[in-house]
């Protein structure tokens, strides 16, 4: 009887334990996401790695952006020297001090992962799966060896399901306006991305609206009216530029979700980031507009 207790016990806990370690959500993956997709996607395009995998596996690497390789390196997904002739950094992982790869932005940290994976015979059966297969491909990555941890697959699953990362591997598809490269700026490719029924590219440093009218074929006047700005305003690199109208609200799916206030953060910025008319982000929120918003505080985009 009492071995039957011990049992019992002993399986009680190990389900806390299990349920201790499924995926729950939180904000911070959710913002890493929202940072980093259009990139996933844009590699996923050249590269014809899934934009889930890609994005799962970044957040689980860098702690969602957190980690000190992260903070310190741009190293978003733990590649370490191999053989790397460019910057490095030192960090304790399997051994101490061990020899990571350095970057001088999270962006080229994300096509080094594509350089990775595509150049290593060690991942090329991985491009006989379907882009869609993101099973698959979080399998494979264990198999292959990427990581060392028991349950590396089984993770990078459960955070593409609970995110609805897989979205990302189907919704992508090339119209007039949705291409791989718009037009070439001094060599340079200007990246066009769909979000919320509409079109936007990302500002460059020193960019104005004249300079991206050139590229993506639309007057700069009707630029800075779709963006609520005035036509000779000089953009700050990284802002989103909207190609059409902005709309009254977020997409479907971000039904119920809350947008939480960040440092530097204005009403005007959060409208850009969610492609939303200005007027009507202060509306749905019951703000008026001379209204100043503060760090942490909540404001619905739906």
């Amino acid at each position: 009887m009492g071995r039957y207790i011990f049992l019992i016990f002993g399986l009680f806990l190990a389900s806390l334990e299990t349920s201790a370690q499924q995926a729950v959500w939180n904000q911070r993956y959710q913002d890493y996401f929202d940072t980093y997709k259009d990139v996933a996607i844009e590699q996923m395009l050249k590269y014809h790695i899934p934009a889930s995998i890609t994005l799962a596996q970044g957040v689980l690497e860098s702690g969602a952006g957190r980690s000190e390789l992260t903070r310190k390196a741009n190293n978003h997904f733990g590649i370490k020297c191999h053989g790397w002739t460019g910057r490095k950094s030192y960090h304790d992982d399997d051994e101490l001090g061990e020899c990571f790869r350095a970057y001088d932005s999270a962006y080229e940290s994300y096509q080094d992962h594509s350089v990775f994976l595509t150049s290593s015979k060690r991942y090329s059966s991985l491009f006989s799966l379907k882009q869609t297969d993101y099973k698959g491909w979080a399998k494979g990555l264990k198999a292959c060896g990427y990581a060392t941890s028991p349950t590396y697959a089984s993770r990078l699953i459960e955070i593409i399901e609970l995110y609805k990362l897989y979205r990302y591997d189907t919704e992508h598809h090339v119209d007039k306006y949705q291409l791989e490269q718009v037009r070439h700026q001094g060599g340079i490719l200007r990246q066009v991305h769909e979000f919320n029924n509409n079109y936007y590219v990302v500002a460059r440093k020193g960019d104005t609206f004249r300079s991206i009218a050139e590229d993506v074929d639309v007057s700069y006047r009707k630029l800075a009216k779709f963006n609520e700005r005035d036509k000779n305003d000089v953009l700050e690199e990284g802002e989103y530029v909207w190609l059409q109208k902005k709309r009254r609200k977020a997409p479907k799916e971000y039904k119920g979700h809350i947008h939480y206030v960040k440092n530097g953060e204005s009403m005007y910025s959060i409208s850009q980031r969610y492609g939303i008319r200005l007027k009507n982000l202060y509306k749905m929120n019951d703000l008026s507009p001379d209204y100043i918003i503060r760090v942490g505080e909540p404001l619905r985009v739906r």
